[in-house]
C-alpha cells in the first residue's frame, strides 16, 4: 500500500454580488470571491480515485510474471492488453474503495483530502465513475485475453470492494490476512492471460506477493494506529498488543522470503535466487530489527520496513523477468 495524500487546486473566480447599503438598506454592486473546482484539479481528484502509485505497484508484479510464463518476451498486444485492462480493474477497485469508506476516510487525518471527503467528487460520480472502468476492464481482458484471466480480474475487483472493503476492513483484525488475496490477484492474472491456465510457478509468486502484504500493511498501520482507531477500522495494531503485531511481522516476513525461495526449483535459476535471497536477507533484518526497537521501548519507525517492503518487491520481480530473458 502506498500512501497518498493529495490536494486539490481550486480556482479563484469573481463574481458581482448585491449587497445592501449601510445608510440605504439597497443592494449595491460589489463582488466577492467564490471557488469553483478548476478542470485540471477535477480530473486529477479522479485519477487520485484510483491510487495510481498503488496501479505501478500491481503492475511491477504482473509485467514479470507474464514473461517468465511465456519464456521471454509474450507479445506485445498482449503486453499492452494486459497493463491497460489490469490499471483499468486497480483504479476501478480502488474507486469503489473510496465510494465505499469516504465515510471513515473524512474521520482519518490520512485520507480526509481525498477527493470524497473533499467535496470535490461527488459519491454518485466516483460510484459510476469506478463501474465503468470496472466494466471496461473485464471486457478489455475477455475480448483480448481469455476468460480464465478475465474472470480472475472480476473476482479480484469484487473481493476487494464487496468482500475485503465493505465487510473485513470493518470486522476484524486478520482483514489484512484475508484480503491479501486480491492484492496478489494480478500475478494469476498475468499468467493466464499469456498460458490460458496457472501453474506451481504462478502460485508460488502469488504467495510471495501474499505473504509480502501482511508486514508491508501492518507496518503503515502502526504508522497510522490513531487514524485508524478513530474510525473504528480494527486493524491489528489498533487491537493487538505490540508484541503480538511484531509477531506477526517477523513470521510473515520470514513466509514471504520463504516463498521465493520455494520458487526457485520450479522452474528459475540463479539470476532470480541470488537477488531474491539477498533482498529477502535485508528484508528480515530489518522486521527482527522493528521487532527489538519495540521490545526496548525505543521509536520503532515503521514506515523504513514499509519502504524497504516496496523495494523488496520490486527486486524479486525485476530478478524474475531479467530470469525470463536470460
Amino acid at each position: 500500500m502506498v500512501t497518498e495524500r493529495p490536494s486539490y487546486d481550486r480556482a479563484r473566480v469573481t463574481s458581482a454580488t448585491a449587497e445592501p447599503d449601510a445608510a440605504s438598506g439597497q443592494p449595491v454592486a460589489g463582488t466577492a470571491e467564490v471557488t469553483a473546482p478548476d478542470l485540471l484539479a477535477v480530473v486529477r481528484a479522479y485519477v487520485s480515485l484510483t491510487k495510481p502509485r498503488i496501479v505501478e505497484l500491481l503492475l511491477i508484479t504482473t509485467v514479470p510474471t507474464m514473461m517468465i510464463a511465456a519464456g521471454g518476451l509474450p507479445p506485445l498486444g498482449l503486453v499492452a492488453v494486459v497493463l491497460v485492462g489490469g490499471s483499468l480493474a486497480a483504479g476501478a477497485a480502488n474507486a469503489l474503495n473510496c465510494y465505499i469508506d469516504r465515510d471513515i476516510d473524512q474521520l482519518m487525518r490520512r485520507t480526509k483530502r481525498r477527493p470524497l471527503p473533499a467535496h470535490v467528487v461527488t459519491p454518485r460520480h466516483a460510484l459510476v465513475f469506478g463501474l465503468v472502468l470496472a466494466v471496461v476492464s473485464v471486457t478489455l481482458m475477455a475480448v483480448f485475453t481469455n476468460w480464465l484471466a478475465a474472470g480472475l480480474t472480476l473476482a479480484a475487483i469484487v473481493y476487494y470492494d464487496l468482500v475485503y472493503t465493505l465487510w473485513l476492513k470493518r470486522t476484524t483484525p486478520q482483514n489484512t490476512f484475508w484480503g491479501g488475496a486480491c492484492g496478489a490477484a494480478p500475478v494469476l492474472i498475468g499468467w493466464a492471460a499469456v498460458t490460458g491456465g496457472l501453474s506451481p510457478v504462478a502460485w508460488g509468486l502469488f504467495a510471495v506477493v501474499f505473504f509480502w502484504q501482511l508486514p508491508h500493511f501492518y507496518a503503515l498501520a502502526i504508522k497510522y494506529k490513531q487514524d485508524y482507531a478513530r474510525a473504528g477500522i480494527p486493524m491489528l495494531p489498533v487491537v493487538a498488543s505490540a508484541r503480538r503485531v511484531n509477531i506477526e511481522i517477523v513470521l510473515f516476513t520470514w513466509l514471504t522470503v520463504a516463498s521465493s525461495v520455494v520458487v526457485w526449483p520450479l522452474g528459475m535459476s540463479l539470476i532470480y535466487a541470488v537477488p531474491a535471497v539477498v533482498v529477502g536477507a535485508v528484508f528480515l533484518l530489518e522486521a527482527h530489527r522493528l521487532q527489538r526497537r519495540s521490545a526496548r521501548g525505543d521509536a520503532v519507525r515503521p514506515m523504513r520496513l514499509f519502504h524497504w517492503s516496496n523495494t523488496y518487491l520490486t527486486v524479486v520481480f525485476v530478478a524474475v523477468a531479467l530470469d525470463a530473458l536470460v
